[in-house]
């Protein structure tokens, strides 16, 4: 398995992961689906990056990072097929995320996410990610938690 940036070829696996895993956990918000659709428009072309996790051509995994301003990212839309789940894909995403976010000098990086996801949180908290208070106007309707990672 390797980790790799984004290409075209793999707008509609970014897509179906992360509706696949919005539909089994939540529901898919309108704003969930515009910027799946959209991910050039949404996360590339505003400075942010997608990455993949691939294995002989098939995408295993995938997350993005939103660039929110000037070195504040958001680790979001991470996604694992369900027939490669608790293979520690989504886990090793996530030491490439903040792996890339320390070599490129990044200021903030943090997510969303909701505590009804206890395997998750356990993991952010492993890999060194602090709750912080959560702002008011989320874009997400289904976010309860806001974690940070001190970098």
């Amino acid at each position: 398995m390797k980790i790799t940036s984004y290409e075209p070829q793999y707008d509609q696996d970014f897509y179906e992961l992360n509706v696949e895993w919005l539909e089994t956990y939540f529901y898919v918000e309108d704003f969930d689906r515009e910027v799946l659709s959209n991910p050039k428009k949404y996360i590339l072309n505003p400075g942010g990056h997608i990455f993949f996790a691939v294995e002989n051509k098939t995408v295993l995994g995938t997350v993005a990072l939103i660039k929110k301003e000037e070195g504040a990212f958001e680790l979001t839309k991470m996604a694992v097929s369900p027939n490669q789940r608790g293979k520690k894909i989504g886990q090793k995403l996530m030491q490439y995320c903040i792996d890339f976010a320390k070599e490129n000098k990044f200021e903030k990086l943090f997510l969303y996410s909701n505590t009804k996801l206890e395997n998750a949180i356990y993991i952010y908290r492993k890999f060194g990610f602090i709750e912080v208070e959560q702002e008011p106007d989320v874009p997400y309707e289904r976010s309860n938690i806001k974690m940070v990672f001190p970098l």
